[in-house]
């Protein structure tokens, strides 16, 4: 049950954060075989003001953090880096240096669904 959270400048259209998003939930299911249905994605859009980042990156430049359960491999995690950023370049147009992957992996403990504990 990853959780997905890209955050871009503003301005791009609603076709254009879809596709985003299906290139990092293609990636996540080719990588670390997550069930098709398990999107929990969002985007959060920032004014050019509220969002730094070094000026040799392009208004395309976006941050991606991935939450997700413990347990995967350092190639798994590898594999969802390189496929995001693959999958975003091939389709989007993106340069892979205005890609910044995160991944956060809180111990089950901390995961509460359908308010029960996971862990």
């Amino acid at each position: 049950m990853p959780l997905v959270r890209v955050e871009m400048l503003k301005g791009r259209s609603p076709e254009y954060k879809e596709k985003v998003l299906e290139c990092i939930h293609d990636a996540l299911v080719d990588a670390i075989n997550i069930e098709d249905w398990d999107r929990f994605q969002r985007i959060i859009e920032y004014d050019k003001n509220d969002f730094e980042f070094p000026s040799f990156k392009s208004d395309s430049f976006m941050i991606i953090e991935l939450t997700i359960f413990p347990g995967r491999t350092k190639e798994q995690k590898g594999q969802v880096i390189e496929k995001i950023t693959d999958n975003l370049g091939s389709r989007l147009s993106i340069d892979p240096g205005d890609v910044f992957i995160v991944i956060n992996e809180p111990p089950l403990e901390n995961w509460g669904i359908g308010g029960n504990q996971k862990g």
